[in-house]
């Protein structure tokens, strides 16, 4: 599945992999070059690649043939490809067009989890839970939770075991129901994400398209610990319909 453009830009960034999560490949404009602490780095107009934050680990991608790792330039607010481990940049000079791509794989299971992460957020908060961190990394996926006034319920471990099987209840009825997962910008340039009307959250993350592209999503255990609710979960991408 290998999606392409080829768009001339001026020399604002354009963040491509939140306008479409399944955007695998485009050519574009180098519209910055640096240096870091000695390292140097890329950035291109349309920006492919989704820098580590918010929860999610970045982007493997490539410019050319070169493998890079997508970083948040702190003092130009670009995101900027720096090598991989072992790796360099290829020769580019601003002006100059070159092809960006990424693992869409990769890219799909990220979005899988993050999207998850939501959806166990949604039902946490339907039990009168707030959320207290999260992060959607592969084999560390959870959403940590508190309860303002207490959940007798999560006291003994048939307790606990009772509040999991509602969560997992939830999560497989609004997989089923499958609303679209969408976003939009407000006035103050926040985005929010919405999974339908079930819920919202501003967001800065990748994520499919509606809640039935999750597969394989379990909610592996439910633990308390210094009064935060910690729900672990894993998910993946199913097959594009």
């Amino acid at each position: 599945m290998v999606h392409s453009i080829a768009v001339p830009r001026d020399c604002a960034q354009i963040s491509a992999y939140l306008d479409d999560t399944y955007l695998e490949q485009v050519d574009t404009t180098v519209i910055a070059v640096g240096e870091r602490d000695g390292t140097p780095w890329v950035a291109v107009a349309d920006c492919l690649f989704h820098p580590q934050g918010g929860g999610q680990p970045a982007d493997r991608g490539w410019l050319e043939d070169r493998e890079i790792v997508p970083v948040r330039d702190q003092d130009s607010g670009l995101v900027v490809a720096t090598a991989a481990v072992g790796g360099g940049l290829p020769p580019l000079a601003v002006g100059e067009r070159v092809r960006a791509r990424i693992d869409l794989e990769v890219r799909m299971l990220h979005a899988a989890l993050h999207t998850a992460g939501h959806l166990v957020e949604a039902v946490g908060r339907a039990q009168g839970w707030e959320m207290a961190g999260s992060i959607h990394f592969p084999g560390q996926a959870r959403i940590e939770f508190h309860a303002p006034d207490g959940d007798a319920r999560l006291a003994d471990p048939d307790g606990r075991e009772e509040v999991t099987a509602v969560l997992r209840e939830g999560v497989v009825a609004a997989v089923a129901d499958d609303p679209p997962v969408s976003a939009r910008y407000l006035p103050d340039g926040r985005r929010v994400v919405h999974l339908g009307a079930l819920h919202s959250a501003p967001c800065g993350g990748t994520h499919v398209r509606g809640l039935g592209d999750l597969a394989e999503l379990v909610l592996s255990t439910l633990k308390v610990k210094k009064g935060r609710i910690r729900v672990s979960y894993s998910a993946t991408h199913r097959s594009p319909r």
